[in-house]
């Protein structure tokens, strides 16, 4: 019968039906330097990047190294007109989509709207030339702005103390970019996977909830609102406002537009082919709106406008960073924090996109880029910026085929940072709320957090934890939540590891967890207990106890049945990839006490790792090595002669 991988988790079984007894061989032995190599190498090389440097000729040998820094060297040797057809498209397409959101992003972080679009053209010049993603749209996004406006601001007052402020954002940024450079030159990238996939969609939809309430100020015409972002304080801001603070023309124009926007958004998502018609309605939304309220002078009637946007590219900003100070701490703090949401962001949106179109991304790579670019830009009078999954989703439908759509976008806006800013200075408020409200609410994901609760309710609680602790908190609470409900399921896994009592399927040579298949058979006499988990000193008291647990209770079963005791106890290994010293004491210490209860230890296909360190502890020569077996099965056929002649 040929040997399968069962559904949960166990795979010992060899060849069951051999006469002869094969024992499990001890790996060869290595040395102290190479086992360390290869734990280096696991840990940080995985991916073996040298690979492409074996066997090469020095000259060759550097243009890999320069090309590894600069992938646009190696792709650009390949590109051609049809490529710069897709490029230029989709470059122009997300340009129409990126200017007037990086308006309304720049005001959610509390900067003049010209930030925005010094964020959209640097940052994505630098990653074009370092990036590996093909298809990744760089720039402010709504959950990244939030966050750093947030934090900022619990800091500096951005109104009292605007120059201090906006110091304080490009210092944060800068930091940022060195977290994520460090992560990705350190080969780091993954300690952002311990922000899972449940507390990324819980926090992203609880910031979208949390943006799209802030926007309620620009979109009713309130003057005063609170700077709080918890929905109770939202909320009572709001309504306090409502007898005197809102504005008639406001919502007339706010609602029209959004109303437009949403369904723009639902034609585009309805017809793959009408992807454009999202993508340019922002930009239509603008200047019909500016139109209008110049010609009505609906500003002098109480609608809230932009008013004045600066001129020109992007003004050097080296010289109002802090490196000292009280702000030069809180520079790093916010900056690690934002650099790691909006790694984390970025990096989901460039697998998700690769995977599409099958191709791999260098993860390490990607922090490298995505960290020198936020540096590059803090440098150059921009704040954080990072992969756009809408901006993204229009790039990849738009038919781009290399990061060459990012400099198209980058042009577009330098120019329009150069000649058409001056136009901007009509557009209401009212519409920059729209926009974003639009943008943000495809953030808030419910297929996926229905599908989470499906599948792990602890995933559940981390997601519904950060969502919470966003919306009524505040975001930084939110995410704090979400950061410590996912370490205490990664505690939980890793100190209360899973173990099951196994049993023989019927007419097989092949032993299962009698609860998933209750049709395997226990053998009398003999019990077969499983652990799927490594044994670690966080874990090995609890095994011993649930084993002897186990134990405990086959025992009253099998007297409760009048059936044979208990004399063998069977523990299969094959899902322990690795025991240490606490494991192996926590091991003889079940072992004695089942000596004492006139048992048999008996393990089961330990793996070589473990193998070896059985042998090193010497506890192999104590239990015997005619007590370990290469699978269940062989361990089985030799103990139930000894059960019988026992019982005889």
């Amino acid at each position: 019968m040929a040997k399968t991988n069962p559904p949960d988790g166990g795979g010992s079984d060899a060849n069951e039906n051999t006469s002869v007894r094969h024992r499990v061989a001890r790996p060869p032995k290595e040395g102290l330097l190479k086992e360390f190599k290869s734990v280096v190498q696991e840990t940080f090389f995985h991916d073996a990047p040298l690979r492409d440097f074996k066997d090469q000729t020095a000259s060759k040998k550097v243009l890999l190294g320069i090309q590894a820094v600069f992938p646009i060297i190696g792709w650009a040797r390949e590109y051609n007109l049809r490529k710069l057809r897709g490029d230029v498209i989709s470059g122009l397409t997300i340009a129409s989509l990126c200017i007037p959101q990086d308006i309304g992003y720049a005001k959610l972080a509390n900067l003049d709207p010209k930030y925005g679009l010094y964020s959209s053209f640097v940052p994505p010049l630098v990653y074009a030339g370092m990036g590996s993603s093909r298809d990744i749209a760089i720039g402010p996004v709504a959950v990244v702005s939030l966050l750093l406006g947030t934090l900022c601001q619990a800091v500096i007052d951005p109104n009292e103390h605007p120059e201090e402020y906006l110091r304080l954002a490009f210092t944060a940024t800068f930091f940022a970019g060195v977290f994520e450079a460090a992560l990705g030159f350190l080969r780091l990238g993954f300690l952002i996977d311990f922000l899972s996939h449940a507390a990324v969609v819980g926090f992203m939809g609880g910031a979208a909830i949390t943006i799209a309430l802030q926007q309620l100020k620009g979109f009713l015409g309130i003057k005063k609102f609170t700077k709080k972002t918890d929905i109770v304080s939202v909320m009572h801001s709001v309504f306090g406002a409502a007898r005197h603070g809102w504005n008639w023309q406001t919502i007339v124009i706010g609602a029209s537009f959004l109303t437009f926007l949403l369904v723009a958004k639902y034609i585009g998502k309805k017809n793959k082919k009408l992807f454009w018609v999202p993508a340019v309605a922002p930009l239509i939304s603008v200047v019909v709106s500016t139109f209008f309220v110049f010609i009505t002078r609906a500003d002098k009637q109480g609608v809230q406008i932009v008013r004045h946007i600066d001129q020109g590219i992007n003004p050097i900003s080296v010289g109002k960073l802090y490196f000292s100070g009280k702000y030069f701490t809180e520079g790093i703090r916010i900056g690690g924090v934002a650099g790691m949401v909006a790694l984390t962001e970025a990096v989901a949106i460039a697998r998700t996109f690769a995977a599409m179109k099958d191709y791999q991304i260098d993860g390490n790579k990607e922090m490298i880029a995505l960290g020198t670019m936020n540096v590059v830009g803090s440098l150059t009078s921009c704040y954080i910026a990072t992969g756009s999954f809408s901006r993204s989703a229009v790039n990849y439908m738009a038919g781009c085929h290399t990061a060459v759509s990012n400099i198209v976008m980058a042009i577009v806006v330098a120019l329009t940072l150069v000649f058409i800013t001056p136009l901007f200075k009509y557009t209401p408020n009212a519409i920059l709320a729209a926009i974003i409200i639009s943008a943000v609410l495809g953030l808030i994901d419910i297929d996926a957090a229905i599908l989470i609760w499906k599948i792990d309710k602890l995933d559940f609680a981390a997601c519904m934890g950060a969502f919470f602790g966003v919306v009524f908190v505040s975001v930084e609470i939110g995410l704090l939540i979400s950061v410590v409900i996912s370490f205490a399921k990664i505690l939980l896994q890793v100190t209360r590891p899973r173990t099951a009592v196994l049993g023989k399927l019927p007419r097989t040579n092949v032993y299962r967890n009698t609860l998933q298949y209750p049709d395997a058979a226990k053998i009398p006499g003999i019990l077969i207990i499983r652990v799927d988990s490594a044994i670690y000193f966080s874990n090995s008291n609890y095994v011993r106890e649930r084993i002897l647990r186990w134990l405990r209770e086959e025992e009253e079963k099998a007297k409760a049945a009048d059936m044979p005791a208990i004399k063998f106890l069977i523990i299969e290994m094959s899902p322990v990839t690795d025991i240490d010293t606490s494991g192996i004491h926590s091991i003889e210490e079940l072992h004695k006490s089942l000596q004492k209860r006139q048992m048999q230890l008996i393990l089961a296909n330990p793996g070589p790792v473990v193998t070896e360190k059985l042998h090193a502890s010497k506890f192999a020569d104590e239990i015997g090595e005619d007590n370990i077996f290469l699978s269940v099965g062989d361990a089985v056929a030799i103990c139930s002669p000894k059960l019988a002649a026992q019982q005889a």
